[in-house]
């Protein structure tokens, strides 16, 4: 479980085939406080740590996951945005996030908004239903946000300062392959209603 909240931006420092297994290796200020069998969200994709030496861990994506999400798209020295699972009787700054990545999305346009950025996705909704509401939650890249100008197949994220500097949004351009969570609530009500 985690909750969005980015802690460290990683640098993909190795990336390694084995079979349809891809194992890889991070940089992360975090490493040190990590150990074996601990959960990391990698871009919100929930994997778990494997091995560990000086300040880089690595972890390993099977087919299922790279199939569905962005990692199948990393080369190394890229960012990507970490958030170590939560803590029971920790605060939920974010929103629940399980690590599990629904579809990827593309971004279709980045606009400065004189101190912020509004960051535009679109997504395939007929791929699994999922839908945002305005001013309901979604995790783009693992980071939790809250959804402006909601469409039936596209959203707009309004991203302040800290974030933008924070996460790897500052990477995104038009064309960006990202990862989508949908909110675990609306996933519930919206099969509930669909049955």
């Amino acid at each position: 479980m985690f909750t969005g909240i980015i802690e460290d931006i990683g640098e993909i420092s190795n990336l390694k085939e084995e079979l349809d297994n891809l194992h890889i290796t991070v940089k992360s200020k975090v490493t040190s406080e990590l150990k074996i069998d601990q959960s990391v969200a990698h871009n919100g994709v929930c994997l778990t740590v494997v091995a560990i030496e000086n300040d880089k861990y690595t972890v390993t994506a099977i087919k299922e996951t790279l199939d569905k999400t962005n990692l199948n798209t990393l080369n190394i020295g890229d960012k990507v945005n970490l958030e170590r699972a939560m803590k029971l009787g920790d605060r939920l700054d974010g929103h629940i996030v399980q690590g599990h990545v629904d579809q990827t999305g593309v971004c279709t346009n980045v606009e400065e908004a004189n101190g912020s950025w509004i960051f535009t996705f679109s997504y395939d909704f007929d791929l699994n239903k999922n839908l945002t509401i305005e001013k309901g939650s979604i995790t783009v890249n693992g980071t939790s946000l809250t959804v402006v100008n909601s469409k039936k197949d596209s959203f707009s994220v309004a991203i302040i300062p800290y974030t933008y500097e924070h996460t790897n949004f500052n990477t995104f351009k038009k064309g960006t392959l990202i990862n989508l969570e949908f909110d675990v609530l609306g996933k519930y009500v919206a099969k509930l209603t669909s049955l």
